[in-house]
């Protein structure tokens, strides 16, 4: 179940005297019996010394320098085993290499991590890392799982403990309490009492995160199949008022719309258990559509045209999240087209239904109004006319005799007669009638 490109980069690695070790999520999953999604090496072999090993390695990041090992079908991710985080008035400047720039554990005012660019021992690489199902180390040497922590007791048990005080854990990079939430569900573990009190107690912070990077992980958090779960703990976490205030702000007026986004959810799971490839486009359309057309329709009340309404909707809607997320203005407009389509497809019947399917959207808003159909058991008719008219199209396109082809008649050309030449007149000669 390990990756061809990972054996040969330890082994490589481990041939030239350094120490290479399989780690993180991937050494979990192995134990666990499930099937990584990527896998991590930890070496304490230095950044620019992986380089001059791998003839397919480019270096990457700034907060700490990553090695990335290019293969044809995969990218093997190598980095230097790093100290674990100190305060910055303990911590001396200390050289990683003999031509390279002094690096140190730098924080800011409130403890959060900015930049940690610190080498240390495979021992301090491990109590560095967030939770302790993370931190188990597979060595290629003697074929043994390294634990310097309680991470196979924990994995036993089900748990998601953080390594040190949760407190600590979480302030210094409060994106760890997202990454809790997102193993606990994916992985049906429960989130240690002690740990789940801080999580709640710091749900806030999370603002504080980069709008980029928080994009990112709320991606790997809700792409995975298990979003539903996810969005009940980030509720009952105080992370999802944190996150999407204005969305919180819509919850709490009605206890039924939290299990009307749970079950949108569940279908959009379903599409990724299923090998579709959702786009985020239509995650935010499952996650915030219903409060977007509510907004709309309450616009159009007083007046204003559907199509305008909706706009101006999610405009105010982009506006808002982005103070937190870090949205491309892409997403936006693909949301607002799968949105906007809804109102042509529930038409009985449809105007111009080929020309809706042309539209680039069209597939996806299809999949929207079939999430909704399934959460409010209603428009069933709709969706089966849809079903039916695509199905035809295909039979149609199927089944239609293809053109027959006659051949091009050549096209004669006409011979050119001798054509009489034209008598000139020299103007300077004079003609008598």
């Amino acid at each position: 179940m390990v990756s061809a490109n990972a054996i040969r980069t330890l082994y490589r690695l481990h041939q030239k005297g350094f120490r290479a070790y399989l780690v993180g999520g991937c050494v979990r999953d192995l134990l666990l019996e499930r099937t990584p999604k990527d896998f991590d090496i930890a070496t304490d072999a230095t950044p620019h010394q992986i380089k001059r090993l791998f003839r397919n390695c480019r270096l990457i990041g700034r907060r700490f320098r990553l090695a990335h090992i290019h293969f044809q079908d995969e990218i093997i991710e190598v980095a230097t085993f790093r100290k674990s985080a100190r305060s910055f008035d303990e911590m001396d400047m200390e050289m990683t290499e003999p031509d390279a720039r002094p690096f140190r554990h730098i924080k800011d005012e409130s403890g959060m991590i900015i930049r940690d660019n610190v080498f240390g021992t495979p021992e301090e690489d491990a109590l560095s890392r967030d939770f302790t199902i993370n931190a188990l180390f597979y060595n290629i040497a003697d074929f043994s799982v390294i634990d310097y922590s309680t991470g196979l007791n924990d994995l036993a048990q089900r748990l998601i403990r953080p390594i040190g005080d949760p407190y600590v854990r979480f302030t210094e990079d409060p994106v760890r309490m997202l990454r809790a939430v997102r193993f606990a569900a994916s992985h049906d573990f429960a989130i240690e009492p002690d740990t789940w009190k801080v999580l709640c107690g710091l749900s806030s912070t999370i603002a504080r995160v980069d709008s980029s990077r928080l994009y990112e992980e709320i991606r790997k958090t809700f792409f995975f199949g298990f979003s539903g779960p996810v969005f009940n703990l980030l509720d009952k976490s105080g992370l999802l008022a944190a996150l999407f205030p204005y969305l919180s702000l819509w919850l709490s007026k009605d206890n039924n719309r939290t299990g009307l986004l749970s079950t949108n959810l569940e279908g959009f799971d379903n599409m990724y258990r299923g090998g579709a490839s959702p786009s985020p486009a239509l995650f935010f359309a499952a996650f915030f559509g219903p409060s977007l057309e509510e907004e709309a329709l309450l616009r159009k009340r007083d007046g204003i045209p559907h199509q305008m309404a909706l706009d101006a909707a999610c405009a105010g809607f982009m506006e808002e999240i982005r103070k937190t997320l870090n949205v491309p203005r892409r997403v936006g407009s693909q949301l607002r087209a799968i949105l906007g389509l809804q109102h042509s497809l529930h038409r009985k019947p449809p105007r111009r239904p080929s020309s809706i399917i042309a539209k680039p959207e069209f597939s996806e808003a299809l999949a929207y109004l079939r999430i909704i159909t399934e959460s409010v058991k209603e428009n069933k008719t709709i969706l089966e006319w849809w079903d039916n008219f695509l199905l035809g199209s295909l039979s149609a396109v199927i089944q239609e005799p293809s053109p027959a082809i006659t051949p091009k008649r050549k096209r004669r050309r006409r011979r050119r007669g001798n054509r009489p030449k034209k008598e000139t007149v020299n103007s300077n000669t004079t003609v008598n009638s």
